[in-house]
């Protein structure tokens, strides 16, 4: 698991995010809209849609958004045209840093990618360099108060699950990227409430940096994830036991 990962996980739980709820809810719409514009409007004959879905619902995004952002994929509804584009990074102290977008204004993406960057000492990578460091997973979250580790561990190795782990005080699910779904549908499936659920990038090795380090890479992280054009970005920092954010 990578440590950023693990720290996003913490922020969501602690309720950092929740002032950030109407960026989240745009991007997830953003993300569902592209889905059902190159593969259809149903989530059945559509994988990438369906997990989409399954990703808006984990964050409790109403139905009516849901249906709303498939009709203007499909143009049912008048939507916009989003590109896709992946940007591979250095930051400060050789992290890796991947950063994948959703824009209707490639020129904007990267000018403003390329900014954040480098106001915080990062730099743009060659193409492959970063993203061969990472490798596709699932990750679902639960709130590690409302049900206890064996409770979730149960239905989601029934489901195929790789593995369970408490964190923080959140249950962390990981599973290979073709049982994401069916591990999903299982909980649900029993009644359980999940905080979060996506296939993520998680980096194979870490990079280790003292305390300043990391609250630097953690601040470009932030950075890139406010900007309205990102959707996503993965990093291989390793969090410091202990480490505490200002």
């Amino acid at each position: 698991m990578s440590g950023h990962s693990k720290w996003a996980t913490i922020k969501h739980a602690k309720g950092a995010a929740d002032a950030k709820r109407g960026q989240m809810f745009t991007k997830l719409i953003k993300e569902i809209s592209i889905a059902a514009r190159m593969g259809g409007g149903s989530p059945d004959g559509n994988p990438r849609l369906r997990t989409a879905v399954l990703k808006a619902r984990a964050a409790n995004m109403p139905k009516d958004n849901i249906d709303r952002a498939i009709k203007k994929g499909t143009g049912e509804l008048e939507g916009v045209n989003y590109e896709e584009l992946t940007y591979e990074a250095y930051a400060s102290g050789g992290v890796a840093i991947l950063i994948e977008v959703l824009t209707d204004n490639k020129n904007r993406a990267a000018a403003d990618v390329r900014n954040i960057l480098t106001r915080a000492g990062g730099q743009l990578a060659t193409a492959g360099s970063v993203s061969r460091l990472f490798r596709r997973q699932g990750i679902i979250t639960l709130d590690g108060e409302k049900y206890t580790e064996d409770q979730v561990m149960e239905a989601a190795l029934e489901g195929g699950a790789e593995d369970v782990a408490l964190l923080d005080g959140i249950i962390e699910v990981t599973t290979a990227p073709e049982d994401f779904e069916p591990v999903a549908n299982v909980l649900a499936e029993k009644g359980f409430e999940t905080m979060s659920a996506e296939i993520s990038m998680v980096a194979d090795a870490e990079v280790a940096l003292d305390n300043e380090g990391t609250a630097k890479v953690l601040k470009l992280v932030d950075r890139l994830e406010e900007n309205d054009d990102v959707q996503n970005v993965y990093s291989n920092v390793a969090i410091p036991e202990g480490f505490e954010a200002e």
